[in-house]
């Protein structure tokens, strides 16, 4: 995917003194939002199994993770 932004001339000389990447920058800025939009999906998906989740004996989970454990 190729994208292209206008910045000000001003702007540009600046970036360029700093020595900033406009691509570096725009691809860590994206890669970020698609990780937090990630976890916001996960924290939503958790909120909807934590009924489910929460009628589940504790022993049963540690009876599972034992046998997962040992089956390693």
């Amino acid at each position: 995917m190729t994208v292209s932004v206008k910045v000000s001339p001003e702007l540009k000389e600046k970036m360029k003194k700093l020595g900033i990447k406009a691509s570096d920058l725009l691809r860590a800025a994206i890669e970020e939002e698609v990780r937090l939009r990630e976890v916001e999906k996960v924290k939503a998906e958790i909120q909807e199994l934590k009924p489910v989740l929460g009628r589940i004996p504790m022993e049963d989970v540690i009876k599972n993770i034992r046998e997962d454990r040992e089956q390693r």
